[in-house]
């Protein structure tokens, strides 16, 4: 049998001060965020797994099919390996609890952001991504995104700040 090959970044250990990317997509491509009360459950799975690992969800979209995240370490001990399991295996376990049904895919892609790449743009990308999906017009009409971390009139800034529209970070 063939020994599975690791996505994560070899020789980095994800330990401390670092700002992730990540996106999680549904087993099967499933639709499974397009309903208030599974976005709720799987949200309060990821708010659990940020309090515990010291992580804050400064960005989030559920897309249909996949989520994206923008998370930031609160200090030297996070470690963004255990906040990617966690999330992912505490929301799959209560997900499967109340549907019977797998939630993910195994794998999940995750970006550690340079210091000179600016959490604004990266959450702009991340709330602009229903527009770019043709799913709204304007990214506030999509219910399934926003912060745990700004309120509403500063991700309202993040898109006012903004001088080149939605394409402004690329992943």
């Amino acid at each position: 049998m063939q020994k599975r090959q690791s996505l994560r970044l070899p020789g980095f250990d994800y330990l401390g001060c670092h700002r992730y990317f990540l996106t999680y997509g549904t087993f099967a491509r499933s639709h499974h965020f397009v309903r208030r009360e599974i976005v709720g459950l799987v949200s309060a799975q990821f708010l659990r797994a940020s309090t515990e690992q010291r992580f804050e969800i400064l960005t989030y979209c559920f897309m249909p099919d996949h989520v994206h995240l923008l998370v930031e370490a609160m200090d030297d001990g996070a470690d963004g390996k255990a906040f990617i399991a966690r999330s992912k295996q505490y929301a799959g376990f209560h997900f499967k609890a109340r549907t019977g049904d797998r939630l993910w895919q195994r794998d999940s892609f995750e970006r550690v952001l340079r210091d000179t790449e600016s959490s604004l743009a990266v959450s702009r990308y991340i709330l602009a991504n229903p527009v770019r999906a043709g799913l709204v017009v304007r990214p506030f009409d999509y219910p399934f995104s926003g912060s745990f971390a700004w309120d509403r009139q500063a991700l309202l800034d993040v898109f006012v700040e903004s001088k080149s529209g939605y394409e402004e970070f690329s992943v």
